[in-house]
């Protein structure tokens, strides 16, 4: 089966036999089990990061780890890992499943297995627990051509004081029904606007637009806190292009001269359409959204020529 859209990816047979690390073990795919108990089961209750393998390099590693540890001492979970030992899972998993290149990991915690179903933290019962999937995923190549359809969703990103985004938490519910809404009006992804009106982010990724030779990106209030959206940010930077992190309005983004989004997995992606509105050339991707893909792809390149830490 192929699902087109942000987080759509090539089938790959070689999936079928991974490995997964489920708490210190490796097991088959098939044979990977939580509890019914567990905290991320029962409530969401865990935070997660996802990593790209390349040339045999998890590139951005430990800007992903902070992310997580940080995520992790903010709800007052307790890994039981240090970051090094989370680096060492992380390729231990790789180098079980013999991966070298084209790999994609996601890292998984939980708050653990909990003495009844219930939101009080107290009544977990064990340690933390730890998943790594790693799988060879690549984006649809298709999908970087034609571009991602977006639709404006009625679900709007919520503030810290309600659902802090920067957190990665597993709790995904409202970005899950604002991708629904796109899904059934024909979209790949959702564009999500923040409490006051303003565009925020995708409900996967990142979103960007260029207007008259300048970059634009929400303020990041009300963002995931994307490492390759802050690379992109670093890159404008270094490479002279205008770039401006602001509250702009939806309009502003139908008249845009180009739009793309961010995000670990697919790295920059054209956008083609906001509902329904061709945004920028309808043969693909703009000048500036192919000048960031080439500056990113060699970022990741560097990234990876530096090998393991």
């Amino acid at each position: 089966m192929s699902v087109q859209g942000a987080q759509g990816f090539v089938e790959d047979p070689r999936n079928d036999t991974l490995l997964v690390y489920v708490n210190g073990d490796l097991v088959p795919k098939a044979e990977a089990k939580v509890s019914v108990f567990d905290s991320g089961f029962v409530l969401g209750d865990g935070v997660w990061d996802a990593f790209r393998l390349v040339n045999g390099t998890l590139v951005f590693m430990v800007e992903h780890l902070e992310r997580l540890c940080d995520g992790a001492r903010s709800i007052d979970l307790d890994i039981g890992l240090t970051e090094k030992d989370l680096a060492d899972a992380l390729y231990r998993t790789v180098d079980a499943n013999t991966m070298r290149d084209g790999a994609h990991l996601r890292l998984m915690v939980t708050r653990g297995v909990k003495k009844t179903p219930n939101q009080d933290p107290r009544y977990a019962v064990g340690p933390a627990t730890v998943v790594i999937t790693a799988e060879y995923k690549q984006p649809d190549p298709q999908v970087k051509i034609a571009g991602l359809q977006l639709f404006t969703s009625t679900f709007r990103c919520s503030g810290p004081d309600v659902f802090d985004l920067r957190l990665n938490s597993h709790s995904r519910l409202n970005l899950i029904q604002a991708l629904i809404q796109a899904l059934k009006a024909g979209a790949h992804e959702a564009l999500m606007l923040d409490p006051h009106g303003f565009v925020a982010s995708c409900n996967s990724t990142n979103f960007f637009m260029a207007r008259d030779g300048e970059v634009w990106t929400s303020t990041g209030r009300y963002n995931f806190m994307g490492i390759t959206r802050r690379h992109i940010i670093k890159l404008c930077e270094r490479n002279d292009i205008p770039v401006r992190q602001a509250d702009f309005t939806l309009a502003q983004c139908y008249s845009a001269d180009e739009a793309f989004v961010t995000g670990t997995f697919g790295g920059v992606t054209r956008v083609s359409r906001i509902d329904g509105r061709t945004i920028g050339r309808s043969d693909g991707p703009g000048a500036l959204t192919q000048r960031l893909a080439v500056l990113y792809a060699e970022l990741v390149a560097a990234a990876a020529a530096r090998g393991r830490p």
